[in-house]
């Protein structure tokens, strides 16, 4: 009797300039400037929901684009999220969103799934360092940096 076992693989490939391998992730600055490299393969016009996957180190292991939405509302999942974070063999995870608007505030819906994301990622041991939302030209907001974390 054969058995066939599904199997994946997953291997994170990115330019120099858009990611400085060999450096950690140790603030929101540099979260912004691994993210907005690889927003750059994006399409503009949508709202998509990024998973930064860490080692021990806080260095990112890989990345994985959650969900695509649409201009102004991305479906977010936790389920989706950990799934993914389990996959990469994430120590630690930061999520990243672009608002397609230019402005960076979060909205309330940002608030919920951020706070219910830690609460599940607490229960899985694996920890949530940041929630960075990109706007225009290097503006952004942490919700680490402003102890919503």
């Amino acid at each position: 009797m054969a058995y066939r076992l599904k199997t994946f693989r997953v291997q994170f490939v990115a330019e120099p300039a858009a990611f400085p391998t060999g450096s950690p992730c140790r603030s929101s600055e540099d979260v912004q400037r691994v993210a907005r490299g690889i927003y750059q393969t994006l399409d503009a016009d949508k709202e998509h929901f990024l998973l930064l996957a860490m080692n021990n180190k806080n260095r990112v292991d890989g990345f994985k684009v959650v969900s695509t939405g649409s201009l102004t509302a991305s479906l977010v999942h936790p389920r989706e999220v950990w799934r993914a974070a389990l996959h990469l063999c994430a120590a630690a995870v930061v999520f990243v969103h672009k608002h397609p608007s230019g402005d960076p505030a979060p909205s309330q819906e940002d608030q919920e799934i951020t706070r219910r994301l830690k609460e599940t990622g607490d229960m899985l041991g694996i920890r949530v360092l940041d929630h960075v939302v990109l706007g225009d030209e290097g503006r952004f907001f942490s919700f680490s940096d402003r102890g919503l974390l």
